[in-house]
């Protein structure tokens, strides 16, 4: 046995370890103090060194310890590498200040515990974004909106090629953009803010053909001195000063993508690919420079300036009529990807800096302790449910789900992935679906030893027959995830990746793991039994007898819930996706934020925003407080009237745009629509078109229901109800698709039963197995509801909606669409592919209806 499994032994335990050291450190360490630690020659000089970039750091004159030393090593030239004789650093890199900024780079990565929380769960830091009034006066009003309008969209692209995950990004009155970035620190990293906020205006321009700074003082008419520094491929700095033509021969527009690579010594490099205007304008300049060249005898030369800054002068010789061209210059691989993500997404709007501070955590302390005490009480009891059912087996099957989870996060932290609600969400997801993929196995197995086999036999039968259903189960939750990646941003991209990595974690749990723990017990220990309690064992409900009032029933549920989001209209969305005023305050006794929330709740205001801020390099904290329009004023007033020892007084007061804005909501739609599209596509692929027609109207029910009941209840959309409503999706496609399974299975195995039969069959055969999931999965939802409040509390009462909803739909929407889609006749499915294959028993008789 031992030798059977020995790779699967392996490979689980490697992965597992791999997964735990991923996660480690499991909090972040102050800088100072790891750099310190990790200094391993002339560890007093360097502890010195230290010590002065904190007095720096304490007098103001640098932002963090780590600016500090960075400005130490520029101004005295120091190596700091040296004293870290570890970090080996890719060729002779000669370049002091490169060195450092690497050096200090990866310390500072090594220093951070690998899985970043997101904002709501434990702050971040933030920027303020005013638009340059001197450039933008010659714009009107209607101009200027459109253009903030695509600056922030520019802005969301530009980050999200930054790797920073569920940032918020939001217009603050009528000139100003709000960004709130989890796990960057701009202390730490102040050049993320330049890249972000840069216009990447690109010129081509010519460089003089024969005058120079060193053989002319004067700039020739049209021309201006500009400064080119390069790193050479022995890593030393050479400096040049040119004579660059002001007038440029060609614009940015011209490049349809750019993107960085390492060029043949390893150094960065950003190729430019051209538009078909560009690359024919590319090679009638170089056709000029390089007659021009051969006329004078010395080549010539094209200048490449980005922003008024000199990044390269190549030489051109001849023509170049190429799709592409290189910019190369002495920058760092992630100023590569900064510039290149920048020339993608020019704006034409200069934005000014105008205050930088850190943000406190969306979520209440309460509400994010409460949700942890909720995770872990329904993980607990989820656990405790499977091993009541499947004692032993149930046991086994915790253990790999806990693996699950553990590669999960390790994936997570691995990739850079920032953990928040929307993506604990996704992790809740990925639990049921591994609970499922177990009691898929489990419910085989049952059924394998009712018909007389042995318990190896069973165990092996029960694998083979599950996993077709466990297979197409999770591909189609892997398209949905796979969707929500390409198209979603913020919180649907967020839950997109969590969800991915869970579903690849799952299917390596349920057919690695379990399997390995399953075959140990019952081939290595060789237990005589595997008990197993059961629940709606043979029943024999004739489910499409329903199907007539379970559909007057949906309907009017679908028209109560559409009625409820008509008559509320645009009231049915929060501050998340309208918008409200934002209040700063200023206090002299901090109150705890769920203390500012009973206040809010009292008069009425559930859909509110609080955090607590301070400006990056100063002492003072305040409060800002996000509420619906005009709404501020009357929660001041409660809340001086609630707390008067608290000093609360406004310091100022602005309207701010919504933080999930148009195109995350467009792009949450178009994530919807492309994945019931594809999902049509796979389950009649690999089923037959009708099942696909039935799983979509399923989903596309249980979507509507889940916002019609969620509104009826008088709750607003806040940006977590996004992914939450995706996760109903993802649990609604995974409970119909094991159905529709049975289904398929069931059609072959009774080639003479008609269509009827086989449906309300395979309903009754797997009624256990849904009741036992939608028991396990509503154990989670009704926990989390009653135990958290605010944006979890949502998350909850939509997975509770959804459960309900998703266990109806399988029973008595989706295997009826079927039924009704091939007019209830077996011939009409075997139409359309192969069900019924031939019997030694059967002959060549075809079967009937």
């Amino acid at each position: 046995m031992l030798k059977r499994n020995l790779w699967k032994l392996s490979l689980s335990t490697l992965i597992v370890l791999w997964a735990v050291a991923s996660l480690l450190p499991l909090q972040d360490q102050p800088f100072p103090d790891y750099i310190k630690s990790k200094a391993s020659a002339e560890r007093a000089e360097f502890t010195r060194l230290v010590d002065e970039a904190e007095a720096r750091v304490a007098a103001g004159e640098s932002p963090s310890v780590f600016v500090a030393l960075k400005q130490l090593g520029k101004e005295r030239k120091i190596d700091l590498a040296k004293h870290f004789p570890g970090i080996r650093f890719e060729g002779s890199l000669r370049n002091i200040e490169r060195k450092n900024d690497i050096l200090l780079n990866e310390m500072l990565r090594r220093s951070r515990s690998p899985l970043q929380l997101g904002l709501d769960l434990r702050g971040g830091v933030a920027f303020t974004l005013e638009v340059d009034e001197a450039a933008a006066a010659s714009f009107g009003e209607h101009e200027r909106r459109e253009k903030l309008s695509k600056a922030i969209e520019i802005l969301e692209t530009r980050i999200d090629g930054l790797g920073v995950a569920e940032p918020i990004i939001r217009p603050v009155g009528d000139t100003r953009i709000e960004v709130q970035l989890p796990g960057v620190s701009t202390k730490d990293n102040p050049e993320v803010v330049d890249s972000v906020k840069k216009p990447a205006r690109l010129d081509f321009r010519l460089v003089h053909p024969t005058a120079s700074p060193q053989t002319s003082p004067v700039a020739p008419a049209g021309y201006e001195r500009m400064a080119l520094e390069q790193e050479s491929p022995r890593g030393e700095l050479l400096y040049e000063e040119l004579y660059v033509k002001r007038l440029p021969e060609m614009t940015g527009a011209a490049i349809a993508n750019a993107f960085a690579r390492p060029d043949m010594y390893g150094k960065p490099e950003i190729i430019l690919q051209f538009t078909s205007e560009g690359r024919s304008r590319f090679a009638e300049v170089t056709r000029e420079i390089a007659t021009l060249g051969r006329q004078t005898g010395i080549p010539g030369r094209l200048a490449i300036v980005l922003d008024g800054r000199l990044y390269s002068a190549p030489s051109v010789r001849d023509e170049i009529d190429s799709e592409s061209a290189q910019i190369t210059g002495s920058f760092s691989e992630r100023e590569a990807l900064n510039l290149a993500n920048v020339l993608n997404n020019p704006l034409d709007l200069p934005l000014i800096i105008k205050e930088q501070y850190e943000v406190g955590p969306s979520l209440a302390a309460d509400a994010i302790t409460s949700a942890q005490k909720a995770f872990i009480l329904s993980t607990a009891l989820t656990a405790g449910f499977i091993i009541v059912f499947y004692t032993s087996g149930g046991l086994l099957a915790v253990i790999a789900m806990a693996s699950n989870v553990l590669v999960i996060l390790g994936v997570m932290a691995s990739i850079g992935a920032t953990l928040s609600m929307p993506g604990i969400a996704g992790v809740v997801l990925t639990i049921g679906m591994s609970v499922d993929s177990n009691i898929l196995i489990f419910e085989r197995m049952r059924e394998e030893m009712k018909l007389g086999k042995s318990l190896p036999a069973a165990l092996d039968a029960g694998f083979e027959k599950a996993f077709s259903a466990i297979l197409d189960g999770n591909l189609t939750t892997l398209i949905t995830a796979m969707i929500m990646v390409a198209l979603g941003t913020g919180p649907v991209k967020g839950f997109g990746v969590t969800l991915a990595i869970g579903i690849f974690g799952t299917m390596f749990a349920a057919l690695v793991i379990s399997r390995f723990l399953l075959d140990w017990l019952i081939n290595g220990v060789k237990i005589k039994s595997l008990k197993m309690f059961s629940i709606l064992e043979g029943t024999r409900f004739d489910f499409l007898k329903y199907t007539r009032p379970a559909f007057i029933l949906a309907t009017s549920v679908v028209v109560i819930g559409a009625g409820a989001v008509v008559y509320k209209g645009k009231d049915v969305y929060g501050i998340d996706f309208t918008g409200g005023d934002q209040v700063v305050l200023a206090f002299g006794k901090k109150l705890e934020l769920a203390q500012v929330r009973d206040v809010a709740n009292r008069l009425g205001l559930e859909d509110i925003n609080l955090s607590y801020t301070q400006a990056i390099g100063g002492d003072t904290e305040v409060l800002r407080v996000t509420t619906p329009f005009d709404q501020t004023a009357p929660l001041v007033e409660a809340l001086q009237s609630a707390h008067p020892d608290a000093g609360l007084s406004p310091i100022s007061e602005t309207r701010i745009g919504p933080s999930v804005g148009a195109e995350i909501q467009r792009n949450a739609l178009w994530a919807i629509f492309w994945s019931l599209l594809l999902i049509l596509g796979y389950i009649a692929f690999r089923f037959e078109f009708g099942y696909g027609i039935g799983a979509v109207v399923s989903t596309v029910y249980d979507i509507v229901v889940t916002v019609g009941v969620f509104v009826l209840f008088g709750r607003q959309f806040n940006a977590a109800m996004v992914a939450a409503i995706l996760l109903v999706a993802g649990y609604s496609i995974n409970d119909t698709i094991v159905v529709f399974d049975r289904i398929r299975e069931e059609l072959r195995l009774n080639p003479g039963a008609t269509l009827r039969d086989i449906i309300n069959r395979s309903l009754n055969l797997t009624l256990s197995r849904t009741v036992i999931t939608g028991g396990t999965t509503l154990i989670t939802a009704i926990v989390l509801f009653v135990v958290t409040s605010g944006v979890v509390n949502d998350i909850a009462f939509t997975l509770l909606i959804g459960v309900l909803t998703g266990t109806f739909s399988s029973l008595f929407i989706a295997s009826p669409v079927f039924y009704w889609w091939h007019k209830g006749d077996r011939k009409h499915v075997e139409k359309h592919h192969d069900i019924a294959p031939k019997y030694e028993w059967a002959g060549s008789s075809k079967a009937s209806d």
